[in-house]
């Protein structure tokens, strides 16, 4: 049987936003200009998640240290929130899985359909092209 990604309603992002503890920002930047460094910002300040950030070109960020890679993070990953080009989601799919996280979290713009329905294989769920900070305020606040 062939699966393939259904876009989640919005009960079902409210589940996973609620259940969810830890969120992996891959992609993090210390540049203040990108759109990752203001919603990581904003979900530290407003969110009841514990932040782990993923880049392997940055040491700290906000006081926190930065991973190399999602197999690095000490703690186990319910998000994996994804702020990097379009051509590296297979990547980031592959640790997503590989670390057993339950979400893998394209942001606004990201859209693979290949990549999501292999997700929904392997028993992620995956949210496409919606903003984290959005959709928390949104439905959680």
């Amino acid at each position: 049987m062939t699966i393939f990604w259904v876009p989640p309603s919005d009960e079902e992002i409210t589940k996973i936003l609620k259940d969810s503890k830890n969120v992996a920002i891959v992609g993090a930047s210390d540049n203040k200009e990108r759109p990752v460094y203001g919603v990581s910002e904003w979900l530290l300040d407003h969110s009841h998640y514990n932040l782990f950030f993923v880049n392997p070109r940055i040491n700290t960020l906000f006081g926190h240290p930065v991973y190399r890679s999602l197999a690095e993070v000490p703690e186990w990953i319910d998000i994996v929130d994804v702020f990097r080009n379009i051509a590296d989601m297979p990547v980031v799919l592959d640790e997503a899985i590989a670390i057993r996280a339950k979400t893998m979290w394209m942001q606004l713009g990201l859209s693979d359909q290949v990549t999501a329905n292999r997700g929904v294989k392997n028993g992620l769920n995956v949210v496409q092209n919606r903003c984290l900070k959005v959709d928390y305020d949104l439905l959680l606040r």
